[in-house]
């Protein structure tokens, strides 16, 4: 069950009035819309709030000029404007002590859970986002926006707090917040802030209207809370339905773990004394081979296997410098960032080579099949492991690594299936942690740590028997965590 997908058709139904009955004893929202203005004139009127600079007309708007769908007759369309504050100021004295919010202190996702950290109000009234307890905050940067990480702020210290100004603040007047967080979580309201996204790639922000001219629903204030309570009811039984599904994936990740340690041990599949033994196959590689001491080794192997260095395997790329980039979109360049967080590869997040530069990348550096890509710098990416595989590429004639991803490419006779389950699997990661190198904030993977990894080498039959087996087992797993998320 996709339940991102069923939480988002939860705020479809809330934000059109199909979620809970309306009820023709509640007062219209005409009446709340008229104490609402009446409100903000009050406190325009204490100096407590400004009036807002630009009255905006739907003419000032175009894309923004009417709701797509239809509310129930009690309901009004209003703009966010009329109903919300943006950006208010608090005025406290210096030494109040308050919260600080950055970014990463907000949760994304649908619901509103954030941390702070307790700072005088003097150290961080200037230059920050300003907010109270019951205010909603909301990212307005990429991805972060689309990624809902927005919030109501709560239990600040003495009710304030400031934060990153990649928070836009929203104070609301006689409204219940809850349902307006759900409605600025909803896919409606995300997809009109990402038509009109501005700036260069990787610092896009939304337009600012969506915070201001933008149509909302303004349901009566009965009918917000009993939608908010209808919400909160089913969100819970989702919660329960995640938590079953994080453990049977965690239990599908632990067994698929398990299958790749067998493996390296030798006992995923039986050995065949009719294979040749691995120190043959690796006189045959290199005949000036070195066999090292395999009773200094990690564990115990099979006795037609042999331990060596992964240099004896396989031959590496890693380029000193970057390359000159373009905003030519034909010629990627692999990333840390292609390698994914859940797994798997994308060229989504690639940069692009300089057409003008193509004759400084010889042949060898275009990435190929079974080539293992391994993050060498990244703060908690490096060491991430991926195998490249050719439909990777899409539409791309090729692709070539950056500075800071290190190819490993099997010489023949090497199966790179099993190279990559040994470097991905706990063991040779915890290899690769182990031998980091840099600061805490910036650990680096030398070439020649990946060069000096120990390996347990299988006869080259059993590598082949060893990687379809890994692969039908996989398979079957990945169906059921397939059937998880459907």
């Amino acid at each position: 069950m996709d339940t991102k997908k069923l939480r988002q058709k939860i705020l479809d139904l809330a934000i059109r009035g199909k979620l809970v009955p309306q009820d023709p004893n509640d007062e219209p929202a005409s009446v709340l819309l008229e104490r609402i203005r009446a409100e903000k004139e009050r406190l325009i009127k204490e100096g407590k709030i400004k009036r807002s600079k630009k009255s905006a007309k739907s003419s000032d708007t175009p894309h923004y000029e009417n709701m797509p769908f239809e509310v129930p007759e009690s309901w009004e369309r209003c703009q966010v404007s009329d109903i919300f504050e943006l950006n208010p100021k608090n005025e406290d004295p210096d030494d109040t002590q308050s919260g600080f919010i950055p970014m990463a202190c907000v949760d994304d996702g649908f619901g509103y859970a954030h941390s702070y950290e307790t700072r005088p109000w003097g150290e961080i009234k200037k230059g920050y986002s300003h907010f109270q307890n019951g205010d909603i905050g909301i990212a307005k940067i990429s991805p972060c926006f689309e990624n809902r990480k927005s919030t109501i702020f709560y239990d600040l210290p003495n009710g304030i707090g400031a934060g990153t100004t990649e928070l836009t603040v929203l104070r609301g007047h006689c409204v219940n917040t809850e349902f307006y967080l759900y409605l600025f979580q909803s896919e409606w309201y995300i997809f009109e802030g990402t038509k009109e996204f501005k700036g260069v790639v990787g610092q896009q922000r939304v337009n600012k209207e969506i915070f201001t001219t933008l149509l909302i629903p303004l349901p009566p204030i009965e009918e917000q809370n009993r939608i908010v309570t209808e919400i909160r009811k089913l969100f819970s039984v989702i919660e329960i339905l995640d938590d079953d599904k994080a453990d049977l994936n965690e239990s599908v990740q632990r067994t698929k773990s398990k299958i790749i340690d067998l493996a390296i041990h030798g006992k995923l599949v039986p050995q065949d004394p009719n294979d040749e033994p691995a120190i043959e196959l690796l006189k045959r590689i290199n005949p000036k081979f070195s066999p090292c001491d395999n009773a200094h080794c990690p564990y115990e192997i099979p006795k037609n296997w042999y331990w060596c260095r992964l240099i004896d395997l396989c031959s590496f790329l890693s380029r000193g410098k970057s390359p000159i980039y373009s905003e030519v979109r034909k010629y990627p360049v692999f990333a840390q960032k292609c390698n994914l967080y859940g797994g798997g590869i994308s060229l989504d997040q690639a940069r692009f080579l300089d057409p003008n530069t193509l004759s400084k990348w010889p042949e060898e550096y275009k990435l190929r099949d079974g080539d293992v890509l391994v993050n060498s710098t990244g703060t908690g990416t490096v060491g991430r492991t991926r195998l490249f595989q050719s439909e990777c590429l899409g539409n791309y004639p090729f692709v070539v690594p950056d500075s800071h991803v290190s190819v490993v490419r099997t010489v023949e006779n090497i199966d790179s299936d099993y190279i990559y389950s040994i470097v991905s699997s706990k063991y040779g990661q915890e290899y690769l942690e182990d031998n980091l190198a840099g600061s805490t904030n910036q650990k680096e993977l030398y070439i020649g740590v990946l060069e000096n990894m120990l390996i347990p080498l299988p006869p080259y039959d059993e590598q082949k028997r060893i990687a379809n087996k890994i692969e039908e087992l996989f398979v079957i797993l990945d169906t059921v965590q397939d059937s998880i998320e459907a």
